[in-house]
């Protein structure tokens, strides 16, 4: 906008805009400050207050005035905004059965998803066996196994005609439920329970098929983790990239950190952790000795350490070196929307475990962890994406209205818990 806008047409067209709406100001420039002034300095209080008055929402920059290229530079940069924004808009989130009782951490109140405009269904485990059980059959399924042979390679999926078969019905069960199910919404997510009846009753794990829904833009959360799906989705859309969801799982044992990261990288052990699943990542984002195998954990538990045959079907393998950001938006027990972002990496460092796993190393982590994390009573899960996305994330969910957005703060600045003294 140039100078006075003027900023009621300005702010009405945001107001009519099917979309979200930047506003911006031209900056004066080296001319004539006289009679070719184009200075929008002050146009962009009045439109600030315009949009007030009139209880719009319009995206500002952090520092709104700028030169044409300048302004160029905040569209590129509202791009991941604004698709982030229609998409959450556009978004119906589906879910399978209720949250495990062991991991009840994952459960939160509804209420926050219809304040963002998310759409919801919640159905029952049943729903989603008896709609498999109708797919046994679908001459879809032998195209969806050679898919699978293709993205794993020779020997890194199991020679299983029947549990290939299995897994790839269960592909197909969860993109026809979205396709048939999505109403008036354009973009589906998933949140469902894969734990412990699901393994006994379906035949195997569901993580590597999750893993390849995600890596074509759908996200399936586990242990129905309905705001895990909606922070994988925001990412995807921020970073125009596949994104994971991760435990927060453990630390670093001491002999790694001396054997692979004293020295060589500047963290100090409670800086790192490690972020694990039981394999749910996508394939494009794990090293080259990934391969389909079985979840572990559960076949001491239900198989009771036998030869895997229904604890199958995980996606293992070292998280491959990058850049993240882990994030998570959430509605904690008062109904309140909250979120963190922290940016860091995945180092190159084997993690000597199992699963779709990696060890990352988060600046000032260890603070982190125990006054946001553990103080504002975080879930276990964090979704991951593979860059540094914090600007454009940090600016969606303050669009969205979120008060609270936590970050990994320097030890120059303390958080309001911290003890100086200690």
């Amino acid at each position: 906008m140039g100078n006075f806008g003027p900023e009621t047409p300005e702010t009405l067209i945001g107001k009519n805009f099917d979309g979200p709406v930047m506003y911006v100001a031209a900056a004066e420039g080296d001319g004539d400050v006289i009679g070719g002034r184009g200075d929008a300095y002050c146009g962009m209080l009045n439109c600030s207050y315009n949009l007030g008055m009139r209880h719009l929402k319009g995206y500002i920059p952090e520092y709104p005035v700028g030169t044409a290229e300048e302004i160029a530079q905040m569209m590129a940069d509202f791009v991941p905004v604004a698709r982030a924004l229609i998409g959450i808009s556009n978004l119906k989130i589906i879910t399978f059965g209720p949250r495990p009782q062991d991991f009840f951490a994952c459960n939160a109140p509804i209420k926050g998803l219809y304040e963002l405009g998310v759409e919801i269904e919640e159905n029952s485990e049943l729903d989603l066996l008896m709609s498999f059980k109708e797919h046994a059959d679908d001459p879809r399924i032998e195209g969806v196994c050679a898919d699978i042979a293709a993205e794993m390679g020779e020997g890194r999926y199991y020679q299983d005609a029947a549990l290939n078969r299995k897994m790839a019905q269960f592909e197909l069960t969860l993109l026809d439920w979205a396709e048939n199910h999505k109403g008036a919404r354009k973009y589906v997510a998933f949140a469902d329970k894969c734990w412990p009846a699901f393994p006994f009753e379906f035949g195997f794990e569901p993580c590597y098929i999750n893993s390849r829904l995600v890596s074509r833009g759908i996200p399936v959360a586990c242990e129905v983790d309905i705001y895990g799906a909606l922070s994988e989705y925001i990412g995807m859309c921020v970073s125009g990239d596949t994104v994971t969801l991760l435990d927060i799982n453990n630390s670093v044992p001491q002999y790694i950190y001396d054997e692979d990261i004293k020295g060589k990288f500047n963290y100090t052990l409670t800086d790192t952790f490690m972020g694990f699943h039981c394999g749910n990542t996508p394939s494009c984002k794990l090293c080259e000795d990934r391969a389909v195998k079985y979840q572990l954990i559960q076949n001491r538990n239900l198989e009771k350490g036998a030869e895997p045959n229904i604890t199958r079907g995980t996606l293992e393998g070292d998280i491959a070196p990058s850049d993240i950001t882990f994030y998570r938006l959430q509605c904690d027990s008062n109904g309140d929307l909250r979120s963190y972002i922290a940016q860091g990496e995945v180092l190159p460092v084997p993690t000597r475990s199992f699963g779709g796993i990696g060890v990352f190393a988060i600046p000032e982590m260890g603070r982190f962890y125990r006054h946001v994390l553990v103080q504002k009573r975080y879930p276990h899960h964090g979704a991951v994406a593979f860059g540094h996305y914090g600007k454009a994330l940090f600016e969606v969910f303050k669009y969205l209205g979120v008060a609270d957005i936590a970050y990994n703060q320097p030890k120059s600045l303390p958080y309001p818990t911290e003890n100086p003294f200690a």
